[in-house]
């Protein structure tokens, strides 16, 4: 038994950066002939043939088993609580195995918002598969995406195309947050490093001094810190530093050189170029622009 719809984007819809084409789910019993009927010309394919799409899709296996192939994925077993991502313009496959079939739910979309995605590495047709166990959440995103579809009222590819980033950012973070979890010690570690950051943003603790404290070596600390945060800790300071002096400069009188040295800038001058850089204003401009 499969449900799908397919939907229509207008030129406008595609300017939101992100358009969805197709929703749907299917409930596959064990001993089921697979593919089922029924699908948009260009969507069905047999197994050992496969297909090329042009879009992105995400596949969440909420029951059951199956298999998949793609051309930088050789094949693999899938398990209940499996993402897949299907790739435009990659030739892939998959089914669900006789003994098990599956639920499984899924979404088509594309747009300038994956493309970026893509180039910047956040996904990759190398990576397809996404351990993310049962979500109800993930669940509840697909149940939402197939009401919307169905309803299609005003602005559903908008409300769709939220759901599908939801979708991508939760499956993501899973996945790391899972990844990353497995060593306790480390986790602990640089959730300490990140409060210590935070508490000492104007007694001129350096990081290698807080790396000290943690008891590992710089570059050690260094390497987990952004494995962990996507960010290396000299950026998170002082990308706190200025978020600190943005406070600074919007409720009180101190003037900007005082905030610099509060702050542990080597200068002034120092102060002014990096928070130009992360703001594109003055620190003066932006104090006149918030008072």
């Amino acid at each position: 038994m499969q449900h799908s719809r397919y939907l229509v984007a207008s030129d406008r819809d595609t300017q939101w950066g992100l358009t969805v084409s197709t929703v749907g789910y299917e409930e596959i019993p064990p001993d089921s002939d697979y593919p089922t009927k029924g699908h948009a010309e260009g969507y069905y394919f047999q197994y050992h043939k496969g297909r090329i799409l042009r879009e992105f899709q995400l596949q969440y296996v909420v029951e059951g088993e199956g298999i998949f192939k793609s051309t930088n994925q050789e094949e693999i077993h899938l398990r209940s609580g499996d993402i897949f991502l299907l790739f435009p313009n990659e030739w892939h496959t998959y089914r669900p195995t006789k003994k098990d079939g599956w639920k499984c739910y899924w979404i088509g979309f594309k747009g300038k918002n994956m493309d970026d995605r893509i180039a910047a590495g956040f996904l990759s047709p190398r990576k397809p598969i996404y351990h993310v166990g049962y979500s109800a959440e993930i669940e509840e995103l697909m149940k939402e995406a197939w009401d919307t579809a169905n309803e299609e009222a005003a602005s559903a590819q908008q409300q769709l195309a939220g759901i599908v980033n939801h979708l991508l950012g939760s499956m993501y973070a899973m996945e790391r947050n899972i990844i990353l979890s497995k060593n306790h010690g480390h986790v602990a570690m640089i959730n300490k490093a990140r409060l210590r950051i935070r508490e000492t943003l104007e007694q001129g603790i350096t990081i290698q001094d807080i790396a000290v404290e943690m008891g590992i070596s710089y570059s050690n600390f260094r390497k987990l810190f952004k494995e962990h945060t996507g960010s290396s800790p000299a950026l998170y300071q002082q990308d706190l530093k200025l978020q600190r002096a943005k406070e600074l400069l919007s409720t009180s009188n101190s003037s900007i050189k005082e905030i610099a040295y509060r702050l542990n800038f080597d200068s002034p001058d120092y102060f002014s170029s990096k928070f130009r850089s992360k703001t594109g204003m003055k620190p003066s401009e932006f104090r006149n622009q918030n008072r």
